[in-house]
């Protein structure tokens, strides 16, 4: 069974160009390390909820979309091997610090996720 790494964010619309170039850069880093799939969507039909949503989770803020995002492994091992390889990669860094980046970190939602079942990928 796969292994996904899941995210969640906020990015204000104004800067979804800059966003797209630098998840464009990210998933190039992450499939030549070896993940076998990395996806980055933008939201089309999240509206808020009552209780929970997607808008909810990320607190956010007129002006901004949210940003549902995966990336795939072969398993948590495979994944651990690949962010290390990532994390090391000097294309990385060079995307700039994370204050600077364009949606605000403190707000990203994020997590490891061992497959349950999958009709694809």
């Amino acid at each position: 069974m796969h292994y996904i790494d899941g995210f969640v964010l906020a990015v204000p619309k104004k800067k979804i160009g800059a966003y797209r170039s630098l998840a464009r850069k990210a998933g190039k880093i992450w499939r030549e390390h070896g993940a076998l799939a990395y996806m980055e969507s933008v939201a089309d039909d999240v509206k808020p909820g009552k209780l929970t949503s997607f808008p909810q989770s990320v607190k956010l803020k007129p002006g901004e979309t949210v940003v549902f995002a995966y990336i795939v492994y072969k398993s948590r091992a495979h994944r651990d091997r690949v962010n290390a390889k990532v994390m090391k990669d000097p294309r990385l860094a060079a995307m700039g610090d994370i204050n600077d980046m364009p949606f605000d970190a403190k707000r990203m939602i994020f997590g490891g996720f061992k497959e349950l079942i999958s009709y694809g990928c």
